[in-house]
């Protein structure tokens, strides 16, 4: 196995290879053997990053009267690690006469076999109904089949390659949700081929489909919320499923941005005041882990309402509290809440709006961890409407 690191030396971490990766080297093992036969242990392929990918080829199965040769690689995540580390990619290619019948004109045909998953919904880059095979991995499978075609000189390309994963049914329940598109087994992704541990490319792919999906389903107000308790929120407190919610985690910046792509000109944002703090702050990754000044942020936006008969030591209270509920409760004493949750919600929705040059109407509503509603932008409550109208069409 080829390896790839990242970082600087002394705190190097290796690079995995993608499902795409994966397939494309064990479809190009099985051909190479199909057509010249013997036995290979190791194949070559680059990866769409540009990477050299050399795969331990497994679990050959050579049938002549069929003319048809099987193999696996196993999907290595290098550094990083989910359920998927070391799950066996097969490539099943068979040579045939006659290919009439079959979906497609082209005589090199790549299908989804066994825990292949199936695309359920519009709006991802595949038709629903068809394979989990996202193009770019297509493209390199049938890249690497036609640089064996051509070295072995042969021009008629009759070849069929059946990608399949047997045990990838059993894990694909576990991280796959049916929101996102697809179901029964996993996808065969391929850009950039590799994979860097630690990156967001995994996550900030499933945000991005799960809004292409959004918008391919005619839905005209996109919900986002940071968490889960954003979902149960507008489900439990508006009656609108939660179904419709996108989650994009710490990565709001992001997400904004890939729904002002896929079109969307109106943008809910649910969430946590807790969570959502830092971006009236204009902070465009809430990650705690990038620093954390939320309470800072309230006790600016608190001394901007802050009355003659205001005690001085709320602002210091409310710096040195760690508990979100306790600190509602004091500005609510102080009969601050109206205007200080007020105000960062409009600065929440103008810095969002900001990120898209005003091309996106945004509009908020927080929440406390007792799932009391603090203050929604002034414009929430017609996107709500909209939301419920559009429900019942």
């Amino acid at each position: 196995m080829s390896d790839h690191y990242i970082g600087n030396s002394g705190s190097n971490i290796r690079s995995g290879y993608t499902t795409g990766s994966t397939a494309a080297a064990a479809a190009k093992a099985a051909l190479i053997m199909l057509l010249e036969g013997g036995v290979i242990n190791n194949v070559t392929i680059q990866t769409p990053k540009g990477h050299l990918f050399v795969a331990e080829v497994t679990d050959i199965h050579k049938d002549a009267d069929a003319r048809t040769v099987s193999c696996a690689v196993s999907k290595d995540l290098g550094d990083d690690s989910d359920v998927t580390d070391g799950l066996k990619i097969f490539a099943t290619v068979s040579l045939v006469d006659d290919i009439t019948g079959e979906e497609t004109s082209d005589s090199l045909i790549i299908k989804g076999g066994e825990g292949i998953g199936t695309v359920t919904r519009n709006g991802l880059p595949i038709p629903a109904g068809s394979p989990a095979i996202y193009p770019i991995s297509m493209e390199k499978i049938r890249k690497c089949l036609e640089e064996v075609l051509s070295h072995n000189m042969i021009i008629a390309r009759q070849v069929v390659v059946v990608i399949s994963a047997p045990d990838a049914a059993d894990i694909a329940d576990r991280i796959y949700d049916p929101r996102q598109g697809v179901e029964g087994g996993i996808e065969i992704l391929g850009d950039p081929g590799i994979i860097e541990p630690l990156s967001d490319e995994m996550l900030l792919y499933g945000i991005r489909s799960e809004i292409g999906i959004r918008k391919a389903e005619g839905e005209k107000v996109l919900v986002l919320s940071p968490y889960g308790c954003g979902v149960k929120y507008i489900a439990d407190k508006y009656g609108i499923s939660g179904d419709l919610a996108v989650l994009c985690y710490s990565r709001v910046y992001q997400a904004v941005m890939y729904a002002m792509d896929a079109g969307f000109d109106k943008i809910l944002v649910i969430g946590r005041m807790g969570k959502l703090a830092k971006v009236s702050d204009g902070v465009k990754n809430i990650h705690q882990g990038l620093g954390d000044r939320r309470m800072e942020i309230i006790a600016e936006i608190t001394s901007l309402y802050m009355k003659k008969s205001t005690p001085l030591e709320l602002l210091d209270y409310i710096r040195g509290s760690r508990d979100f509920d306790d600190t509602v409760r004091i500005i609510t004493e102080a009969g601050l809440k109206r205007d200080v949750f007020a105000e960062m919600a409009v600065r929440i929705k103008l810095h969002m709006e900001d990120w898209t040059d005003g091309k996106v109407q945004v509009e908020t509503i927080l929440f406390n961890n007792d799932q009391s509603e603090l203050m929604p932008s002034l414009g929430a409550k017609d996107m709500l409407v909209e939301l419920a109208k559009e429900r019942k069409n």
